[in-house]
């Protein structure tokens, strides 16, 4: 069994501390990445809305936040859509605007928002957090009734106890949980706010797991299951 690390020493392990990947991505990285163009799907959802709001997790230096507040205001949508991200180091290039985008330094595994979003992305962030499945399972509970989450992620992060992976059965349990996975382009989406529970217990982070699909080194969560 590898050696397991809690959220504390996860996060001040060399592997999160030396992450560097898309820390300084542009807004055109969450379309290559996410498969996802952020301002239309912003401008689509502020023509039946009054409010939307935008949760941007792992947001890096906030580089892509920054320059979508400058286009919605050319667009006049400035006063209309509100960005957060959270990171959990504060190397934030981009400079905070009130209430258009604000900027959280805050660790992932215990932020609880007070809002709910219509917009919840996750660039590669995924790769680096302990318990991966509970954040999944909050960042459903963050979205609006027909908000969207979607993220990188890589099942093959998730363990059983000996370090081998779920498989097919975490796949078919994302399914049941309302989840969305794409094993092509690693993503993972889902529409709509719901209470979200995994049938799994959380061990702890193997910090040693090496180099995953993206060529960078990254975390893998293990977890044990009741028998049934």
């Amino acid at each position: 069994m590898p050696r397991l690390l809690d959220n504390n020493a996860l996060e001040n392990s060399s592997v999160v501390a030396n992450c560097t990947m898309n820390r300084e991505r542009s807004l055109s990285g969450y379309n290559r990445e996410l498969g996802l163009n952020i301002m239309t799907e912003l401008t689509n959802r502020s023509e039946n809305s009054p409010r939307i709001r935008w949760l941007d997790l792992c947001c890096g230096t906030g580089r892509a936040l920054e320059e979508t507040t400058r286009l919605l205001a050319h667009r006049g949508l400035a006063d209309q859509i509100e960005i957060v991200g959270l990171d959990l180091v504060d190397h934030f290039t981009a400079v905070p605007t009130p209430p258009t985008l604000r900027l959280i330094t805050h660790s992932v595994t215990d932020w609880a928002p007070k809002d709910r979003y219509d917009l919840v992305t996750c660039v590669h962030g995924l790769h680096y957090l302990g318990d991966k499945l509970d954040v999944l399972a909050r960042a459903a509970s963050w979205l609006t009734e027909d908000g969207l989450f979607t993220a990188n992620f890589d099942t093959r992060s998730i363990r059983r106890a000996d370090g081998t992976p779920w498989g097919r059965a975490l796949t078919l349990e994302l399914r049941k949980q309302g989840f969305v996975y794409n094993p092509t382009h690693h993503r993972i989406s889902r529409h709509g706010n719901q209470k979200t529970h995994f049938p799994y217990t959380y061990l702890g982070a193997d910090a040693q797991a090496g180099p995953n699909y993206t060529g960078q080194p990254a975390v893998n969560s293990l977890y044990t299951r009741p028998l049934h």
